[in-house]
Formats: structure tokens, sequence, C-alpha cells
């Protein structure tokens, strides 16, 4: 019963002082607030961009040429031409990979499109016909470039839902050409509008047959990645096998130490992108904490405070018989009220400023985006914000549990 009489008395002497109590918690209010915040808005970016990379289908593989970067010096390594036709036709072989349902080259880089005298920055992306089955587009109006469009070398286009409303305007685009790079691309079909909350934003691209793109915009010779879809999800293994002998075949390579391309699966993609999310939200949540110490050191000096204002209130209440730990324990007992207090309005103000963001970002980005509440980072603001009070309270509450009952009842 003890305790209940502490925290009734604890309740009645922050109502007493209601202004003083609400400006001592603001530091913990605005500490959970921000944890909250961060943690659900970092969730969501996470599960936007991993249902993005699952989007292209959990049996497609990537190989990408260059060693596979272990740190910032590595980067420049990625940066290669190592893929080559010759490997696109290896790969292609059913004898060399014979799990392999669809292999597709990829090359993409900027350039400008020019409509009479309107111009637009546009990512190109130059692939085969599969590329809409791969990606999961469509098109609004038209169609997609053909296989036989692919090997013709065909100067035509696929463009983006905003590509077409810079340059066109509410006109109808197919048929209509483009000037990329000195050459007129015709407009075979224009996306769907997909939102930037797209892995790749493909409202603002010119997708074209990758053999146009290398001949006609980007004068290469090599690929930037090789897609490749296994039959099934228990063939993806064999199939990254496959894959790398049959390239380091091509390459002449004996040493996987020496391999100059890397092969990514989907799961391994999303497990890289789940780590450094979550990695960058701990970090962030990690610097919001900062204000909980702040808080804390708030709550001390406003306890140490009312130690002072209270003294005589201390003096009577262990005249009549209150001990060193009745006092300790009604002290911290305040202390640990406070900052719970704060700790859930600081939940639920988290979560609501969480909800809007989600709803002005759903608007922004597209409806990829997902609300999310952190119920393990709600338990651990409350239950921190409470340790907070506990820790913080301690030196008021002795340096209120010591003090004499004659010296308190003389004190002005």
């Amino acid at each position: 019963m003890r305790f209940k009489y502490s925290l009734q008395s604890s309740l009645r002497s922050l109502r007493t002082h209601k202004s003083r109590s609400l400006l001592t918690i603001l530091g913990i209010v605005i500490g959970i607030t921000s944890i909250i915040m961060v943690m659900s808005l970092g969730q969501g970016a996470q599960d936007l961009i991993l249902g993005q990379v699952q989007g292209m289908g959990s049996k497609t593989i990537i190989v990408v040429p260059g060693r596979q970067p272990k740190g910032p010096s590595d980067v420049a390594q990625a940066l290669s031409d190592s893929l080559k036709e010759r490997d696109f036709i290896a790969i292609s072989n059913i004898a060399n990979v014979p799990t392999a349902r669809r292999v597709m080259p990829i090359v993409m880089g900027a350039a400008s499109a020019a409509y009479g005298s309107d111009t637009y920055r546009l990512t190109i992306f130059g692939g085969g016909s599969a590329m809409a089955e791969l990606f999961s587009l469509t098109t609004e109006t038209g169609t997609f470039f053909t296989d036989e469009e692919v090997r013709g070398k065909q100067e035509v286009a696929v463009i983006g839902s905003k590509v077409k409303t810079e340059l066109f305007g509410d006109g109808d685009a197919i048929g209509e050409r483009i000037r990329i790079k000195g050459r007129n691309f015709r407009i075979v079909g224009v996306l769907t509008e997909q939102g930037s909350g797209s892995f790749v934003n493909f409202d603002e691209v010119a997708l074209m047959p990758y053999t146009t793109a290398q001949q006609y915009v980007f004068g290469i010779k090599y690929f930037h990645r090789l897609f490749i879809e296994a039959d099934t999800e228990a063939d993806i293994a064999r199939t990254v096998a496959d894959i790398q002998v049959t390239l380091r075949s091509t390459h002449n390579i004996d040493n996987p130490d020496k391999d100059d391309f890397f092969v990514e699966t989907q799961a391994d993609i999303a497990e890289r992108i789940g780590t450094i999310t979550t990695a960058l939200t701990l970090f962030l949540a990690a610097m919001a904490s900062i204000s909980l110490i702040v808080g804390g050191i708030g709550i001390m000096n406003i306890m140490l405070v009312s130690v002072t204002e209270r003294t005589r209130e201390i003096g009577l209440r262990k005249a009549i018989g209150a001990t060193y730990r009745n006092i300790l324990t009604q002290f911290l007992t305040e202390a640990v009220v406070l900052t719970s207090v704060g700790g859930a309005i600081g939940i639920a103000l988290g979560a609501g400023l969480s909800f809007i963001a989600s709803l002005i970002l759903t608007q922004v980005v597209g409806s990829g985006w997902h609300f999310t509440f952190p119920i393990q980072a709600a338990v651990l603001g409350f239950g921190t914000a409470a340790f907070v009070g506990l820790i913080f309270g301690i030196y008021p509450a002795r340096q209120a549990a010591k003090k004499s009952p004659m010296e308190a009842l003389r004190y002005e």
C-alpha cells in the first residue's frame, strides 16, 4: 500500500504544478516523438524500397560488371566494360545455363530528348522486349517494341508519362518522333503512370532496344547489366553457379578471386538494402535519443528545485514517522511518473505525426508508401523514458531523503 500512497502523493504534487511539470517533460516528449517518427518513417522507406526490389521477381538474377565493391575504395572497380555480347550469347545457351528461362542485357544512361522547341532530360533504358514483364510495366497507349525491332536496331522508343507530358502536353505522342543524340526515335508506346515510388522512376525514362541504345545513343559494345530469370526459385542457386562458371570460361578466369563480374539475386539485394536502411534508421534514432538525456537532466534540475521548495513538507513527513525509504520512494516515483507521462505523450504525438507524414508521402511517392507503427520502438521508448526518470531522479530523491527533520522544519 505504501507505493500506492507514494503514487497518489506524486500525482497530487504534479497536478499542483502543472505548468512546471509540462515544461519539465518537454525534452522527454520531443525525444520520444523523434524516435517514433524516425523508426516509423524509416520502416516505411525500407518497406517501399524492398517492395520495389521484390517487384522485379524473386527469380531474377542480375550480373554486374566489375569486382564487387567491398568498400568506398572499390566503387571505381564496378565501372567496368567486362560484360560483352559473347557473355550474353554464352549465358543464353541452354547447354551452359539450362535453368535460365530468360536472359536480357541492359544498358542505361542519361540523355536529352527534343521535340520541336521543347527539350527534356531523361533516363535511357535499353533492353529487350521482355522489359515490360520483368519490370511489371504496362502502356497507357501504344505497345512495346518487339524482338524483331531489337534485332534490327530500330529507332523506336517507349516513353514515360512525365516525358510525354513535358514534350507533347495533351497531344498524342504515338507515331511522333523525338530527337536523341542526333537520331530521330519514333514513339511506339507511352507507359502508364508509375509514380516516383518505383525503384526506378519509369515516368522519366525512354525505353528502347538495347541494340539501338548501344549503337546510336551510347556508342558502346558492352552491357551495364545482364538480367537472368531462373525457371523456379529452387533453381536460383544452381543458375547462379552456372552463370559464374560460364562467365569465368568466357573471360578466361581460373581463380574466383579475380572475377571481373559479380552476381546478385533479389534476396542478396533485399538483405543489403535492409541492412543499410536499418543501420541508418538506428543511427538517426540514436541521434534523436540525445534529447532524452537532455530531458533527464532537466528533470533532475526541476526535482532538485522541488526538493528545496518542499523542505518543510519533507521535515513534517519525517516528524510524523516517514522513513528515509518513504521519502526516497516518493520523489523517485514523481520522477518516473513525469518521464512516463512524457513517454506516453511522445508516443501518441510521434504516431500521429508519422501518420500525417505518411499520408503526405503517399501523395508524393505513390501508393507504395504505407504507414507503419513501430511497436517495439514504442515499448522501448516508454521503457527508456521511465528508466531516464529513475536514473536522473535518484540524486534529488536521495537529497530529499537525507534531510534532517529538525533542520527541515526550521527551513524558511
